[in-house]
């Protein structure tokens, strides 16, 4: 419908408002208003978005700092068929991104910590993957330590009217999606994959907060050197379980503290296995 009414006014572009997903909806409008062919045809690993020419211009104007997604080459769709469709491509990247952390303030205290720590889970996650890229990763730890040592998340929480906490987070948030072009990982595939069961109408930010103290456990002797770099950014002491210090500071945000709390059971198990929803 929105594709429909944008060719049908002779729309010259297309402006993004809202959170991040507003901002991948209208990426796709952008794609689908100046390609031929379904978006299936540009998910992420076809190419198609990467060599399928230029996208109508999009701005977009952030009312969270967490995805990120003014100035990320990625866009997440859920289909009808409850497919969580992946867009990815250069020409995804706005033209122009307009962060004002006055759209950030009084958000809601819940919605304000899963949105942060998703930021938090995009530094984290680009800081740990395998990709060599230094300076993403010095990103991620900037990012990193804005929201955690800098105290900048809690404060956002606890003061929906500090504009200097939101102006940090939303930094914090546009870093980490700066930082994730070098890759994410367990949470983010783990994510997708539970938002599959489209029954329980899951959070996406909340889903990583909880599954992000999970996949630290998993990744500990796998990331080498990087949970040192990782405490320091959170400014903690090497001898401080970096798993361990997220589950407490999500249960200080008031986040859950398990899939179980999210209405996840075993039986939601296979539903979340890709090859039984495609």
């Amino acid at each position: 419908m929105a594709v429909e009414v944008f060719r049908e006014a002779g729309c010259e572009g297309a402006m993004a408002f809202g959170g991040g997903s507003s901002v991948d909806f209208a990426k796709a409008v952008a794609l689908a208003a100046t390609h031929q062919g379904h978006l299936q045809e540009y998910k992420a690993g076809l190419d198609g978005v990467a060599t399928g020419g230029t996208l109508t211009p999009l701005v977009a104007i952030p009312t969270t700092a967490d995805t990120g997604s003014e100035v990320s080459s990625g866009a997440f769709i859920i289909m009808n068929n409850g497919e969580k469709l992946i867009l990815a491509g250069r020409n995804l990247v706005s033209l122009t991104a307009i962060c004002a952390p006055s759209l950030t303030l009084y958000l809601p205290p819940f919605l304000a910590a899963a949105t942060g720590m998703d930021a938090m889970t995009h530094c984290v996650e680009a800081l740990q993957s395998p990709e060599d890229n230094p300076r993403a990763e010095a990103v991620a730890c900037d990012g990193i330590k804005r929201g955690i040592l800098e105290g900048h998340l809690l404060r956002a929480i606890q003061d929906g009217a500090d504009k200097d906490a939101q102006w940090r987070m939303m930094v914090a948030a546009t870093e980490g999606a700066m930082a994730f072009s070098k890759g994410l990982g367990a949470v983010h595939s783990m994510s997708h994959a539970c938002s599959a069961d489209q029954s329980l109408r899951l959070h996406h930010v909340t889903l990583n907060a909880v599954l992000l103290q999970t996949v630290l456990i998993f990744n500990r002797d796998h990331v080498g050197h990087k949970y040192a770099r990782l405490n320091t950014a959170m400014g903690i002491g090497p001898e401080i379980d970096p798993a361990d210090f997220i589950r407490k500071l999500n249960t200080e945000l008031g986040l859950p503290a398990s899939l179980g709390e999210m209405d996840v059971e075993r039986d939601s198990i296979p539903k979340a296995n890709p090859a039984t929803t495609h």
